[in-house]
């Protein structure tokens, strides 16, 4: 009989898919044949119907008219979730729904691997969706079990997204370890202490085997908001200084708001409402530089907002890799470009940095043991990409391995692992 279960990665920036093969798991081909997808949709505004993942971003690239919708994951707990965006003359949508319609996008595709219908699933989630708030973490749970059930599955259970990843470490290992799980993605920084080893594999029950879990909702979405803030937004007036309203006063920065809302993927769009774009334009007195005003109004006026986010986000990735690199930034305005180094990349996330650190030592302290015996680090998620974070969190411990797993696609497996345990009966 062909099992009627999945495994769900549901993840702020990549989702992926795992289904049961043989006696193993095996990630589902969501898009070009590839085992991620982006976590993304863009709703035409000129008819019905959507695009998920690649062919979101790509459609949002070629100009389409109507809206991208990234970063899903971060508003769940949020009271956005309970509200509507809108995506054309006279059209809206619940962000409610843009949460379903995706997952509903995961399990059509799934299905159609598996050529089953799948009634069961296993969804990941972060140790945390919500820091210091477990009610808010209950409701952004609840929201998204709410979102499975509404899109066909019968039954949904969850799994913290960093277990999963050592379950999928512990497929490769010969020996018993105490690894620290650091999963570090688009929104959260997660990190459990585990026991891991061959003896353990394949238990249903592993509650034992996690000594401690802790994590922080800062990731690769807010280390591209603070280079988005640092580098970009300068240019449109962010921090720039008002005139002086009277001769000897101090003068004063221009509202900030617009330029956090600005630099966060899931406010972008509240950006372009008439209302706003109205009280932007009667802002105009309040910038000494007029080049500051007019670059601000033709995001706004041009909706570039989420053109100005990528930019900043693929500059995070190139200067990762090298000591420096140019923004284009000529849709705004032409010829309009900075630089942005390795030095000013670090200085803009280090307030993150050092918080999540803090979360990883945390972690080992909770469970009520020393840094040095921590025997493997374990770094799996997207932003485990950048090499200073990396360097950051294994410096904590010493006397750990360093280990990665596939940065975007471990959780699914590790939840695929999981899953097959969790259903093995039927």
């Amino acid at each position: 009989m062909t099992p009627d279960f999945a495994a769900i990665d549901f993840g702020t920036s990549n989702s992926a898919v795992a289904l049961p093969r043989g006696d193993g798991v095996e990630l589902v081909p969501l898009e070009d044949g590839l085992p991620t997808m982006p976590t993304a949709v863009f709703y035409r505004a000129d008819e019905p119907g959507c695009h998920f993942g690649r062919a979101a971003v790509a459609a949002y690239v070629e100009g389409l008219e109507g809206r991208l919708m990234r970063s899903m994951k971060s508003i769940l707990g949020s009271p956005l979730l309970g509200q509507s965006t809108e995506i054309g003359p006279g059209r809206s949508v619940r962000y409610a729904d843009v949460v379903s319609g995706y997952l509903q996008q995961l399990k059509k595709r799934a299905e159609a691997s598996a050529g089953a219908p799948i009634r069961r699933v296993l969804l990941g989630r972060p140790v945390h969706f919500v820091d210091d708030d477990p009610a808010r973490d209950a409701q952004a749970q609840a929201a998204l079990e709410s979102a499975a059930l509404a899109v066909g599955f019968d039954e949904v259970r969850f799994q913290y997204e960093p277990i999963a990843a050592a379950l999928d470490h512990e497929q490769r290992i010969d020996e018993e370890q105490l690894v620290l799980v650091a999963d570090i993605g688009g929104g959260t920084s997660d990190f459990s202490l585990v026991r891991v080893g061959p003896r353990r594999r394949g238990r249903r029950e592993r509650r034992d085997d996690i000594l401690a879990s802790h994590g922080v909702h800062l990731a690769g979405t807010d280390f591209d908001r603070h280079v988005e803030l640092s580098a970009i937004l300068p240019l449109l007036g962010y921090r720039a200084l008002r005139p002086p309203a009277r001769r000897g006063e101090p003068p004063r920065e221009v509202p900030s708001g617009v330029y956090f809302d600005l630099a966060t993927w899931h406010l972008i769009n509240t950006v372009y409402t008439p209302a706003r774009l109205a009280e932007l334009r009667g802002m105009r007195g309040y910038y000494a530089d007029a080049a500051h005003h007019r670059r601000l109004l033709a995001v706004v006026q041009q909706r570039l907002g989420h053109a100005v986010a990528a930019a900043a986000e693929q500059a995070k990735i190139e200067v990762a890799s090298r000591e420096r690199t140019l923004i284009d930034l000529g849709a705004i305005e032409p010829r309009l470009a900075v630089m942005l180094d390795e030095a000013q990349a670090a200085r803009a996330i280090e307030a993150d940095l050092a918080r999540i650190v803090g979360a990883a030592v945390q972690t080992v302290r909770l469970a009520g043991i020393g840094t040095d015996r921590v025997q493997c680090v374990y770094f799996t998620g997207g932003s485990t990409g950048l090499a200073s974070l990396v360097a950051r969190i294994a410096a904590a411990f010493p006397r750990a391995t360093p280990a990665r797993g596939d940065r975007f696609a471990s959780v699914a497996q590790g939840l695929g692992v999981f899953a097959r345990s969790l259903y093995a009966d039927g």
